[in-house]
């Protein structure tokens, strides 16, 4: 039941600022010539000087002109409507619309749609298009029912040629290996001890993969081996120790460094953030929206703690280093002790 249908429940609305009421009417002031949203912050004006309109049309014919405040709230307010309208688009699409297109199809220009859609996602559209395509390759190459070029055409790639350009950075192999779970890639791996528990530390032709922390290392093993149940897995010899034993002297002094090849694998957007973490300083510490800020997507800040959750890599990728605006230290993979453990060592040598 519509609550505002006479000019005192309207005037009760704009004094109480009930926000409520927008879609309901607008109201005007004579002495400014302005219109303006119900729960609109403006200076409120005097009742003598206000008079109501159904909608900013009917205001507009009468002469007034939009509130640039509550104008401005109202779009933010439709801002992730509108994202959210582009991502569907983008997924739905088998050949995915040009930045013109998309902008055509919004009703809005595409710098705009551009300049919003980084802003909410932290992504371009054009990125988003194409980390939504390998996740919708990688979800077709593991059901095991499709040929890997089927999977490749129904996950919107409308060639072969386009799609390996990209396979390895997507996939982090070959796609009939990451269809098998990694079967034909050889991974050296090693578990050692550290002060924060066992460390098992794995390494592909590209760098390392994992570096897992825990209590127990059949546990570890047993993680790595269902993250790539299908490949070849090596126990470290003599050579691989010392990379082991580097990434365990990281762990116990920092100031030494860590300088191995990582072998990254993610989406567009947590390539991003994993990057961002390797050049906070040592002895520093950040929040999610710290973060979020440094690569230019300061509303992701949730899909910047979903992305230091999905890291695999402990301490080469310091995640550990990220805490709560408050300063609160919480939310690691690998527990929240080790993360202070690894906080309180950092600090002490800063």
């Amino acid at each position: 039941m519509n609550a505002y249908t006479t000019d005192d429940q309207r005037w009760q609305a704009v004094h109480t600022r009930d926000a409520r009421a927008a879609s309901h009417f607008v109201y005007a002031v004579r002495t400014t010539g302005v219109y303006c949203q119900p729960g609109c912050t403006s200076r409120m004006a005097k009742r003598e000087n206000v008079e109501f309109f159904t909608d900013a049309a009917a205001a507009e014919t009468a002469g007034y002109r939009a509130c640039r405040r509550c104008q401005v709230k109202a779009a933010a307010n439709r801002r992730p409507g509108l994202v959210a309208r582009a991502c569907r688009l983008l997924e739905a699409s088998d050949n995915p619309p040009s930045l013109d297109q998309l902008g055509a199809q919004l009703a809005v220009s595409p710098f705009h749609l551009h300049r919003l859609f980084k802003a909410e996602t932290g992504l371009t559209p054009k990125a988003y298009a194409s980390a939504f395509r390998a996740q919708r390759l990688r979800a077709s190459l593991s059901d095991g029912h499709n040929s890997v070029t089927d999977a490749i055409f129904e996950a919107g790639y409308n060639s072969n040629s386009r799609f390996y350009e990209s396979a390895d950075q997507r996939l982090g192999m070959r796609p009939r290996q990451y269809r098998a779970g990694g079967a034909g890639a050889t991974l050296h791996f090693a578990v050692g001890q550290c002060s924060l528990g066992a460390i098992l530390v794995a390494q592909s032709e590209k760098g390392i993969c994992a570096i897992l922390l825990g209590d127990d290392p059949e546990r570890l093993l047993e993680q790595l081996q269902d993250q790539f149940p299908n490949a070849r897995l090596v126990g470290g010899n003599a050579d691989y120790e010392r990379v082991v034993a580097e990434v365990v002297g990281f762990v116990e002094a920092p100031a030494l460094g860590l300088n191995l090849p990582l072998d990254v694998q993610g989406t567009a957007f947590q390539e991003r953030v994993w990057q961002a973490l390797r050049e906070v300083p040592l002895g520093c510490r950040v929040s999610y929206s710290e973060i979020a800020e440094r690569i230019g997507a300061p509303n992701a800040v949730r899909a910047v703690a979903m992305a230091c959750a999905a890291n695999r890599i402990a301490v080469a990728i310091p995640c550990h280093r990220v805490v709560r605006r408050d300063g609160d230290i919480s939310g690691y993979r690998w527990g929240v002790e080790r993360k202070r453990q690894l906080l309180a060592r950092e600090t002490a040598l800063s």
